[in-house]
């Protein structure tokens, strides 16, 4: 069974940093690229980054690059979410899913987590 985990979400001041972790099993990384995707309040989800499966090749949204770092721990099947310079506009329930093709559209993604509360407040 295909099982996916998000934790480390929390409330914090705009301009801090969160890092969000995906405990998954029930498939390994060579199996499904790793995405981090997000929805906030009101809107549509959207993928904000992601990681390939085999060649650990990175993709950012335009909206995080250069604040957000997605990284994988191969011995814990960990998927990570470094999150640097926070902005209100990032407050959204975050989501780790497997897809197996790489990309950040949410259709491309098969299995989902329950999702984790980031709030960031001015």
């Amino acid at each position: 069974e295909v099982q996916l985990v998000e934790s480390g979400g929390a409330l914090v001041q705009a301009g801090g940093s969160l890092r969000l972790s995906c405990a998954f099993s029930g498939f390994s990384f060579d199996d499904y690229s790793i995405g981090w995707l997000r929805q906030a309040p009101g809107m549509e989800r959207e993928g904000v980054a992601c990681m390939h499966s085999g060649d650990r090749d990175t993709l950012y949204s335009s909206d995080v690059e250069g604040r957000f770092t997605i990284s994988r721990d191969d011995d814990k099947n960990t998927v990570y979410l470094q999150m640097n310079s926070l902005k209100p506009e990032d407050t959204a329930v975050y989501y780790c899913a497997a897809a197996g093709d790489f990309g950040l559209g949410p259709d491309l993604y098969r299995y989902w987590g329950q999702g984790t509360q980031v709030t960031v407040s001015p």
